[in-house]
């Protein structure tokens, strides 16, 4: 078999054999197959396509390439969640605990930020102490004992999507529904999780700008995880502007708390309540979304969900006292105020410009390797829809140094379009997608 033969059947138009894509993954994550093979084989598939047979043959060809985590330790039903990306996302912190708190299990493998979107691991390391590097075994120990535990990406898991990701960012590849959806659904079904739900994100501080796209890619991952054999559905969720009110590590972890506390009911606990109940109705805990939804309010209102936060962090090595009082978290040494430069209603913030803004000020990562400061970010007092007077405050921006966070809070004020009509307030789940339909 040679990959020369590969490419030029799929720049054809024909289909990839089982063997055919097997052989192409297992020999290009040893070496075999060069880069610039590969990068002609991602071309071809970004032109002519794959049909569902192929995705998944490449999802798990890939999900094989390195360990497979095995859940089996864990009582009970497992599930999981993966956010496409955006801006002020952090569900994560909110809908797990409260998910846990309803009895199923969450164990999670969670990423770190890159560019203007950010990481759950970062947010979680806020807490003085807290680690994600668990062993496998206390991994398993603590989601036994409290019910969730979240960690970081293991070395070895889909080192053959490692490769190629990095491969699809300089070749002009990305936007490849079949390599997206492989890439996602191979590191999910990796994880191991009974029940994975989806939140694709569309709009201008997300990956799929469109709702259409979103659409395609989110029905294409729920096919592929139904055809694995897991419990699989998604949500479409709006990221034309930004997710809550905060943007930065430790205000996202006040204002998560704040939900939990059951002080805030805006779109982030409405997000959270809908990813929450497709967990709890596909894992059986609930007849139907309705009655999904009441269990997981009651975890707000007992103080339940909040109680698993802080078993959570605890048991990672943080101090539980820091959940309960987030105002021990450390602050920004500088903070501005952008404000209205006329009176209207917000028709629109660039949710992108804003995620940026908060990158700059050393919230997000420019490379892997950079540092981040967990105090600065933004706090949006105005979002789409609400009236504005002529000098009213827009955001609180922090930051670090004097320069950087004026700079921010000018990009700020830019991201804002003030309508002098009146602004419907969106809608932010578009649409749910399951396996039937």
């Amino acid at each position: 078999m040679q990959m020369t033969d590969l490419i030029v059947k799929k720049r054809d138009g024909h289909e990839l054999s089982t063997e055919e894509i097997r052989f192409m993954i297992s020999n290009y994550t040893s070496g075999v197959i060069p880069d610039y093979q590969m990068s002609a084989m991602c071309m071809a598939i970004l032109f002519k396509g794959m049909n569902d047979r192929e995705i998944l043959d490449l999802t798990l060809a890939m999900m094989h390439s390195g360990d497979v985590v095995d859940l089996s330790g864990i009582d009970g039903v497992k599930a999981d969640k993966h956010s496409t990306g955006g801006v002020g996302d952090k569900t994560s912190l909110v809908l797990c605990p409260m998910v846990a708190a309803c009895g199923m299990k969450i164990a999670k493998m969670s990423g770190r930020g890159l560019g203007h979107t950010g990481g759950t691991i970062d947010k979680l390391e806020s807490f003085p102490g807290f680690s994600t590097a668990l062993s496998r075994r206390e991994f398993i120990n603590s989601v036994n004992k409290n019910g969730i535990a979240i960690i970081g990406q293991t070395g070895n898991i889909c080192p053959a999507d490692k490769l190629l990701y990095a491969l699809r960012d300089v070749t002009g590849t990305v936007p490849s529904i079949p390599l997206i959806a492989s890439s996602i659904m191979s590191k999910k079904l990796a994880a191991g999780a009974d029940v994975i739900v989806l939140d694709v994100k569309c709009g201008s501080g997300a990956f799929m700008k469109t709702e259409a796209d979103a659409v395609r890619l989110a029905e294409t991952m729920v096919r592929l995880g139904t055809m694995a054999g897991r419990k699989c559905s998604a949500l479409i969720t709006d990221m034309d502007q930004p997710l809550g009110h905060s943007i930065g590590n430790i205000i996202e972890v006040r204002e998560a708390v704040s939900v939990l506390r059951g002080r805030d009911e805006g779109d982030l606990l409405e997000v959270c309540l809908a990813l929450g109940s497709e967990m709890l109705v596909l894992g059986g805990f609930a007849d139907d979304r309705a009655e999904a939804g009441k269990m997981l309010m009651r975890t707000v209102r007992d103080g339940s969900a909040l109680e698993k936060l802080a078993d959570m962090v605890e048991a990672q090595g943080g101090k539980r006292e820091y959940v309960y009082n987030t105002d021990l978290l450390s602050n920004a040494a500088v903070e501005l105020k952008a404000v209205a430069e006329k009176s209207g209603y917000i028709r629109f913030i660039d949710a992108e410009k804003i995620g940026l803004a908060s990158m700059h000020l050393g919230g997000g990562r420019v490379t892997k390797e950079s540092a981040i400061d967990a105090t600065v970010g933004v706090f949006l007092h105005k979002k789409v829809g609400d009236r504005v007077g002529f000098g009213e405050v827009l955001a609180q921006v922090f930051g670090s140094d004097y320069e950087k966070t004026e700079s921010a809070r000018r990009e700020i004020v830019s991201a804002y379009v003030i309508s002098d009509e009146p602004v419907e307030k969106p809608a932010f789940i578009k649409r749910i997608i399951t396996p039937a339909g």
